[in-house]
């Protein structure tokens, strides 16, 4: 069975990572790393984190299997991302269990996606994502499409975690794929 990290930090949009524990962790072995002011935001958007069929670890446990290169697993999935863990990816600095997994997810050559839901970006945030798609990662920013003509949140919720799972190549059934338009 495939093994996946997600890391939820401190930005708005944590309903996108519920939906992702909701699916990945019915398909790979999952460990979860919310970071304590990511708990904050998910308290106050009333999205509830726990429960799922995974792995939990502090962000603070320097010793988990995750930090460590020879732990085997396939990707890495930091959703949302924050420009703070964004920007300490990108310069090496390694200083919680998220930017350390990150890191281990790059120097490992292992799929990497950052999945940022802040705008507009400045150009220090433009900068450390072409930095790190440079060294192998996926920026992938939250913005739902509209062709597949959505009806509530959770169908644009679906659309950016469908796309997300698309890359971590995990087999799913969510959100509508685009076949053309219907003229």
């Amino acid at each position: 069975m495939k093994k996946y990290v997600v890391a939820v930090t401190g930005a708005s949009g944590i309903i996108y990572a519920r939906r992702l524990l909701e699916v990945l962790t019915d398909k790979a072995d999952v460990s979860v790393v919310i970071s304590d002011i990511a708990k904050k935001i998910a308290d106050y958007e009333e999205v509830d984190l726990s429960g799922f069929n995974a792995v939990y670890v502090d962000e603070n446990d320097m010793f988990a299997d995750i930090a460590s290169g020879s732990f085997k697993y396939d990707g890495m999935v930091i959703i949302p991302c924050s420009m703070k863990t964004l920007a300490a990816i990108s310069a090496g600095f390694s200083n919680n269990l998220i930017t350390r997994a990150a890191d281990v997810c790059l120097k490992e050559g292992r799929k990497c996606i950052l999945m940022p839901r802040e705008m507009p970006f400045s150009r220090i945030h433009l900068k450390n994502m072409l930095n790190l798609t440079e060294s192998g990662a996926t920026i992938m920013v939250m913005s739902p499409g509209f062709y597949n003509k959505p009806k509530t949140i959770d169908d644009l919720v679906d659309m950016v975690v469908a796309r997300a799972l698309d890359h971590l190549g995990v087999e799913h059934n969510i959100g509508k794929r685009w076949s053309g338009y219907d003229a």
